[in-house]
């Protein structure tokens, strides 16, 4: 199974153990919270429509303790009574329970609203003088209903036709006459003060912004002015809140937590002997591998992520044992290929210098040939070893392959013709966008080597032909072809047709390599085919640029 895989399943059994737990417990403590929520609830209706009621009749909030004090007794609950403006009229804490710490407040709340609400939209005409009326009607009524309920006297409340109710003294009683002038007196409005609004409003509400909106704007005139008598709209709140107590229990809530610490404590030690045991592994071997060793490998057991990463050590390991081979060979081949040139340079030198030859300039000639072949060896060297590098400088512009290819002809002319070789170009337009210098020593080395390879009378054929996205350069000869064992060897360093590595031939045995690392580098590819007796054909393939 993917470690992967292994991981989620572990990281689901967590989740899903933690998630059980917890859902559990929410539940238990919701349960009860619902039950208590759904008892608060039904309190809160009864009270708020029962002081509702209370602040409607009585036009004051005053007197209001005893009837909260009764619904907190009958319900049960604590209750919790405050204006708008801050102001607790009453709380059943501070009443029932004056020595006692006051609890916290609960989490149920309701609201009440005692004052009307003007309707005037059964009014056809001059809304204005009735929304007056009725204010002028409610501001003397709750008056008066205010100055009775402070004397221990139930008002009596009668319906308006606007929504707004009116006030009066209950006939059936035996009142005090002086109370009643008293009241009355207290209850009573001038004129002037009516005239007063009624001015204002109008004017503030003038019949042409509309009938609706002259309603609302009536409506609004009407709230702000029966604010100053009104009682206040007040907020109810019921229940207790959590005041530190036990709101969890304990035993349950360790138990869940428990038991999802052992699933995760075990599930993460069998993974982690899992994972760490071939880590440790791969850690060792990456020690001897950093000492030397190239020889180090590492088990590979299964299909998982450090199955992969086991495979990918094992993988670089064989890179840098395949590395270290190459770079002894290579220090082998190119001490191969300076001895025997150095050796003839130092024993010519030392006959020299013991007079054993005479000094002509036929023979430093030849010194001077073999010093500019080992510096052309020691230049394709570091060519290659730049290239190999990636730092090898191009210098990419656009190129016209066919002209390109008629340059090389002209440059390598010369040889050819000397070498009785026909040498010849057939190309279609082609541009790319290449390093034109390093192009031309790309195809002059191919040239270079075809020369070599073909006899006097044979021929060397350049074509260029585009292949859609790709331009597809051509180099044939009819030379002596290339055995095919030896193909696959044909871009290694210090290879030669020559197995002898003999001198006929010229050559330092880079040029391929160093074709094939150009061409690699502008994105192309190169290969090779070839017959004995018969010749061989290199072919290039570069990208063409989209416009």
């Amino acid at each position: 199974m993917s470690f992967r895989l292994r991981v989620l399943g572990l990281v689901m059994l967590v989740a899903v153990s933690a998630t059980a737990a917890t859902l559990w417990l929410v539940l238990r403590q919701a349960s009860r919270q619902i039950d208590e929520s759904d008892a608060a609830g039904a309190a809160l209706d009864r009270v708020t429509a029962a002081l509702s009621d209370y602040g409607r009749r009585h036009g004051t909030w005053e007197g209001v303790r005893d009837l909260v004090v009764r619904l907190g007794a009958q319900t049960g609950q604590r209750i919790h009574l405050v204006t708008e403006s801050g102001l607790v009229l009453v709380d059943t804490d501070r009443e029932a329970r004056p020595h006692e710490a006051v609890r916290p407040l609960g989490t149920v709340f309701g609201y009440v609203n005692p004052r009307p609400t003007l309707d005037l939209s059964r009014v056809d005409a001059n809304a204005a003088a009735v929304a007056v009326e009725e204010l002028y009607r409610y501001r003397a009524g709750v008056r008066l209903a205010a100055c009775l309920t402070r004397r221990g006297v139930e008002p009596v409340q009668t319906p308006g036709r606007h929504g707004v109710p009116g006030f009066a003294i209950d006939p059936t009683r035996a009142i005090d006459p002086a109370l009643v002038r008293t009241c009355t007196d207290q209850a009573h409005e001038s004129e002037q003060t009516a005239t007063t609004d009624l001015v204002e409003i109008e004017q503030t509400c003038a019949e042409d912004i509309g009938t609706e909106q002259q309603n609302y704007c009536l409506t609004e005139a009407f709230n702000a002015r029966i604010a100053e008598v009104a009682p206040q709209p007040a907020r109810v709140i019921l229940g207790v809140g959590d005041d530190g107590g036990r709101t969890l229990v304990v035993g349950p809530l360790l138990a869940a937590a428990a038991g999802v610490a052992a699933v995760a404590i075990i599930a993460t030690a069998l993974l982690s002997h899992r994972v760490l045991r071939p880590i440790g592994i791969l850690t060792t071997a990456s020690a001897r591998l950093g000492r030397g060793d190239l020889t180090s490998r590492v088990p590979v057991q299964g299909n998982d992520e450090i199955a992969t990463l086991a495979r990918s050590f094992n993988r670089m390991a064989d890179s840098l044992q395949r590395g270290e081979e190459r770079q002894r060979r290579l220090v082998a081949d190119v001490a191969h290929e300076l001895r025997t040139p150095l050796a003839n340079l130092r024993g010519y030198l030392e006959a020299l210098s013991d007079g054993v030859i005479e000094p002509d300039p036929e023979l430093f000639a030849s010194l001077h040939e073999e010093t500019v072949l080992q510096q052309r060896i020691v230049d394709d060297l570091q060519d290659l070893a730049l290239a190999e590098a990636g730092s090898l400088a191009y210098h990419r512009t656009g190129v016209d392959l066919a002209e390109l290819l008629e340059t090389c002809r002209t440059t390598h002319g010369a040889s050819a013709d000397a070498a009785e070789v026909a040498l010849t170009v057939s190309a279609e337009p082609v541009t790319v966008h290449a390093d034109p210098d390093r192009l031309r020593q790309v195809i002059g080395n191919l040239i270079t080597n075809a020369l070599r390879a073909t006899g006097q009378g044979g021929q060397v054929t350049i074509t260029l032909h585009r292949d859609g996205e790709s331009a597809v350069v051509r180099v044939a000869d009819t030379g002596s072809g290339i055995a095919p064992d030896a193909l696959p060897f044909v871009f290694d360093r210090f290879w030669r047709g020559d197995s002898a590595r003999g001198r006929k031939t010229g050559g330092s045995g880079l040029g391929l390599a160093i074709v094939r690392q150009i061409v690699t580098d502008h994105g192309g590819a190169i290969r090779v085919a070839s017959e004995l007796g018969t010749g061989t054909t290199f072919t290039i393939t570069l990208p063409i640029p989209r416009r």
